[in-house]
């Protein structure tokens, strides 16, 4: 071999180790940005800081993630994110009472009372829950969990627990849950921000009572508003075509990384079954909602004290003026409300809010997903469209009363001024009743001395739930604080006396 064959050799060798060395540290760069950012979603992106945060109050191990995988075809492979999101979704139980109410008509003309007794009836609810910490947090639907008495839950693997509802909201319909234990498997919370309509996502649940079902679609639609008309709060519903019936509601929405991105909600139907299309809160909310009922036992709602125009309501009486509305990118200030934070920092009547912390506002259900992520005492940058100019406004949000101080829970029973005694069986049994229990006594400021309810008075029925404890007036009070309609409606009966059917307006005691 001559001396130049020799040298190009000894290039061609000393190419090969250097980008030997180059591709080994560049591979190591890659794992060590990747381990740096567990959470990233399908794109890249890693979670905001906030949903950072309510990952950390339930201790998640951020390193618990997947690579997205494809199957030798090169169509996406949902078989790790399915090993692993089963195990984190869990079956839910619940134990209602109710009761059939027989209303003797001849009550409303001659006022004769009616104690006919009615048989208190066991019903059984299921649905679903993600396990979203080590030690047993599990979030579901309020609505699977409401006035339940009862509830228990079953892990994948046929372990059963008793579960002890921390806290429920319905306005965003979420609910949290404990069970007891410090192994569990469970979900850690993905990048709801980052998922994009046409992008594969999987539904976990129990529908039909069938356990560990796992259904894969696409994302429909982001920030989705009016759904069920607007009756629920949040109306910035992640929109998915993954199969979802009744008993998911509860379950997880996951992307392929095997990332809980969602709680799957509602389903669109005229049949009660599966139609199409179904619904998941966002975990930038859920997960946010969860925390603070960890956390204070009650949700933390952060407000800019603004009002906006309802376009729906308006197409139904102006149809141009709602079409001129609905093509403006971002929230028309419309009015203010008593006290609002949003006034105080200089915005008016007729600003179009187009950005919160730069991020971009179209329309109403943006804001409200953004608005969601914070809570009383935040200050977060509006950035509003002012005549044609774009101007930035410093707001410190506020809660429901005005103020910036945190919001805590407080005792549900308070509000009454009122003390309640258990009535035996042979005291229901004289009266005629089935359910039942005794206002002991009485407070000169409370609701129900306002109403005319002394003591001495059989509640039998709350909200036409049956009542035979105290617990049992609390959790229906509670619910009902945590409807939009804050009313209680009492029935029941002076010994010797007619039914009664006394309404109780909440709201008064705010």
């Amino acid at each position: 071999m001559n001396t130049g064959n020799s040298k190009n050799v000894f290039v061609i060798v000393l190419v090969a180790i250097v980008s030997s060395i180059v591709t080994l540290l560049g591979y190591n760069v890659i794992n060590k940005n990747n381990g740096n950012n567990a959470f990233s979603g399908l794109s890249g992106d890693s979670i905001s800081e906030e949903v950072r945060a309510y990952a950390n109050s339930f201790e998640q191990d951020k390193n618990v993630v997947l690579a997205n995988l494809t199957t030798s075809e090169g169509y996406p492979d949902f078989t790790e994110a399915a090993a692993k999101s089963v195990d984190g979704v869990v079956h839910v139980k619940t134990t209602t009472i109710s009761q059939q109410q027989y209303i003797n008509p001849f009550d409303f003309f001659f006022g004769f009372g009616d104690r006919t007794p009615s048989q208190p009836r066991e019903q059984v609810g299921y649905g679903s829950g993600v396990i979203i910490s080590k030690d047993g947090y599990i979030i579901t639907n309020n609505h699977v969990v409401a006035n339940a008495r009862e509830v228990s839950v079953t892990l994948n693997d046929n372990r059963e627990f008793k579960a002890k509802v921390v806290g429920t909201d319905s306005q965003s319909d979420v609910a949290l849950l404990k069970i007891d234990g410090d192994d569990f498997p469970y979900l850690t919370f993905g990048n709801s921000d980052a998922l994009k309509v046409g992008e594969w996502v999987l539904a976990v649940g129990n529908p039909f009572n069938l356990t560990s079902t796992v259904t894969a679609g696409i994302v429909s639609a982001k920030n989705r508003g009016n759904v069920m008309g607007g009756e629920l709060g949040i109306q910035s519903f992640i929109q998915i075509d993954a199969a979802v019936n009744p008993g998911n509601s509860g379950g997880a929405l996951v992307n392929t990384r095997g990332e809980l991105v969602g709680i799957n909600t509602l389903i669109y139907s005229r049949t009660g079954d599966f139609a199409g299309y179904a619904f998941a809160v966002p975990i930038s909310i859920a997960g946010k909602i969860a925390a603070d009922l960890k956390e204070y036992g009650t949700v933390q709602r952060a407000l800019l004290g603004i009002q906006a125009p309802n376009i729906e309501n308006i197409r139904r009486q102006d149809p141009d003026k709602a079409r001129e509305l609905s093509l403006i990118k971002g929230v028309v200030v419309e009015d203010f409300s008593d006290r609002s934070a949003a006034k105080a920092a200089g915005v008016q009547k007729g600003d179009v809010i187009t950005a919160i912390n730069n991020v971009p506002i179209r329309n109403f259900a943006e804001l409200q997903s953004q608005l969601n992520r914070y809570r009383p005492g935040d200050k977060v940058s509006v950035t509003v469209d002012r005549n044609g100019n774009s101007r930035s406004f410093n707001v410190e949000l506020t809660n429901d009363a005005g103020s910036t101080e945190i919001t805590h829970p407080t005792n549900a029973l308070s509000a009454l001024g009122a003390t309640f005694k258990e009535l035996s069986d042979e005291r229901k049994k004289s009266l005629g009743i089935s359910s039942g229990i005794e206002v002991e006594s009485i407070k000169n400021n409370g609701l129900f001395r306002k109403e005319g309810i002394n003591k001495g008075f059989i509640i039998m029925r709350i909200n036409n739930t049956p009542v035979n404890s105290e617990s049992d007036v609390a959790n229906i009070v509670t619910a009902t604080n945590n409807s939009q309609d804050k009313v209680l409606l009492v029935a029941g009966f002076y010994p010797n006396g007619r039914t009664q059917y006394i309404a109780i307006d909440l709201t008064n005691n705010r």
